[in-house]
């Protein structure tokens, strides 16, 4: 019907002191008198020709007859807006430009009529002629944002970005909009950021004071609401998305689809904000309106993946998995989640499958490497780590993030060290610190590994340093100097390093307490010493500490 497709623009303030238009190139003469009876009774004839031919799916005879009855009737605004749209969609240029100059030469014509010539004479490529019917429809009516709108594009598509930006300006000047205009006005704002990204930020100012005037106004159509918590969320104004969208589920709408899209976007913002159980709520909610949401379960493994739940993450995988057997990420996760829960053996599983499925590639070959360190089994982990660097080489390095490398050579590094292998391990942990040079981890490491070893111990004790430069409270890194002290022969330096490091361990450590009883006994604290070794293998057994304790016990 006429009346579909999109919503025609509010023609809230005609003037009907404006007589003719001087903004045509073949407008007929203006007719001052009002249609005839004649007139209108071949429009009603028309237009209901018009409707028998939509509902015989002859859609352009229908647009003919709709035609001739606007031209019949060039005073209906809603009649003449809405042909002019349909022939606007059918490209059928000339005949809207002949009825919309037609309809804009007569007493009282809307804004909206000039709005819509605006976009024909833009369309036809006619920038000047095009800027003065949007003039005329500020003019007439401006709390209409159409008119603004096609300045405002067509002063950018010219490249006067000044003049582009003084629209929008003079828009946001007027006294009175409704929210729809407001919103209107932001996204134009958002969209010059974008094109002009030298002033973004005051685009975006602008464009967040606008949707605030929306937001002190009484907004009563979801729909509406829905755009303006939209507008912020686009801004990153997450507070007052959420609010918005918080408030269009109470009450709860009957819209199915309006109540699963507010949750999602819901669901987003917290997981933004780093709200984890806020977005798990809004999750759970949307997977009970619909028990099928791939994208809900994948978001709600990747929270109880944060939080080490990895039984609870597998699940929410596998769910996904289930309803997308080809969702190549969450084959990744279900495998991580699997490793970190314990349970080696079926992330192994998982990613034989994902390898069948998807082929080889870097993440398969290294998630499958850490899962064999994870099983103690280092020589098919060094394998693996060998296939995924290899495969990370042919790729390119640009092909992989910076972090995605760091932590592989970092794992490359460790489960080398474990095996023994610590000339390969140095090695790895090098390309770390060259990749990011803050990356603590892998100074701490390679300096308690030389350390540990009585090797490089002043090159050790700089890098270990840098670690605790950079993360002062770190028990591990603590530890790492005290040891390093230790080696170089400062043992009271050392005590107050390990004494901190049990201090800062929310778990009490074995191997902190054998560092411990080493340095009482160097002391010459024999009863401190065998106290700590005690602790030491009462947390974990050790036949190294246990020799330490009969022999200083003797």
């Amino acid at each position: 019907m006429l009346g579909s497709g999109c919503r025609l623009p509010h023609d809230d303030e005609a003037s009907a002191s404006y007589h003719n238009s001087p903004l045509t190139d073949s407008a007929k003469p203006p007719s001052e008198a009002a249609p005839s009876e004649d007139d209108l009774t071949e429009a009603f004839a028309h237009y209901g020709t018009g409707i028998i031919h939509e509902m015989d799916e002859e859609p352009e005879l229908a647009l003919q007859e709709y035609y001739e009855s606007a031209r019949k009737d060039p005073e209906d605004a809603t009649l003449v807006l809405g042909v002019a749209r349909r022939l606007l969609q059918a490209n059928q240029l000339d005949k809207a430009l002949s009825l919309l100059t037609y309809a804009t030469s007569r007493p009282g014509a809307s804004g909206a009529m000039f709005s819509y010539l605006g976009v024909v004479y833009s369309r036809l490529g006619k920038p000047d002629l095009a800027n003065k019917a949007n003039r005329s429809a500020i003019k007439r009516s401006p709390r209409l944002f159409l008119g603004y709108q096609n300045l405002f594009l067509n002063e950018l598509e010219a490249r006067r970005k000044k003049a582009a930006l003084a629209v929008l300006d003079e828009a946001a000047r007027v006294p009175g909009t409704g929210p729809e205009f407001l919103i209107g006005l932001a996204e134009l704002y958002a969209n010059y950021g974008l094109q002009v990204p030298a002033e973004k930020p005051a685009a975006t100012s602008r464009a967040v004071a606008a949707l605030e005037r929306a937001r002190r106004l009484p907004v009563a159509e979801p729909e509406l609401r829905l755009k303006l918590a939209d507008g912020f969320d686009l801004l990153g104004k997450d507070d007052q998305a959420a609010e918005i969208y918080s408030g269009l589920l109470n009450p709860l709408p009957d819209d199915l689809l309006l109540r699963q899209n507010v949750r999602a976007k819901l669901a987003n913002i917290y997981l933004r904000e780093h709200k984890p159980k806020l977005a798990a709520e809004q999750l759970g909610l949307l997977l009970k309106d619909n028990p099928t949401d791939i994208e809900a379960y994948f978001w709600l493994g990747q929270i109880a993946s944060e939080q080490k739940n990895f039984n609870e993450a597998a699940e929410h995988f596998s769910r996904a998995l289930l309803l997308k057997p080809d969702f190549k990420r969450a084959f990744y996760e279900l495998a991580r989640a699997q490793i970190f829960g314990g349970h080696t053996t079926e992330a192994l599983s998982t990613l034989a499958k994902a390898r069948e499925q998807f082929g080889q590639d870097f993440a398969l070959e290294y998630l499958s490497a850490v899962a064999y360190t994870e099983r103690k089994d280092y020589t098919n982990a060094l394998s693996r780590f060998n296939s995924a660097e290899i495969l990370s080489s042919a790729a390119g390095t640009n092909a992989l993030e910076p972090e995605v490398l760091v932590e592989f050579y970092f794992d490359y590094g460790a489960a080398c060290e474990r095996n023994g292998r610590y000339a390969d391990a140095e090695k790895y942990f090098n390309k770390c610190i060259e990749l990011s040079p803050d990356f603590s981890p892998a100074m701490n490491y390679l300096g308690f590994m030389w350390a540990d070893r009585g090797e490089k111990l002043e090159q050790a004790k700089t890098l270990i340093e840098k670690a605790l430069k950079l993360d002062p409270k770190n028990a591990a890194y603590l530890d790492s100097m005290g040891w390093v002290l230790f080696k170089l022969h400062e043992p009271r330096e050392a005590l107050d390093y390990i004494h901190d490091a049990i201090r800062l361990t929310e778990e009490p450590d074995a191997v902190l307490y054998d560092h411990l009883g080493d340095i009482y006994s160097v002391l010459g604290q024999k009863d401190k010493a065998l106290e700590a070794w005690n602790k030491s293998l009462s947390l974990a057994a050790s036949e190294d500490v246990r020799k330490k304790v009969e022999t200083t016990g003797k």
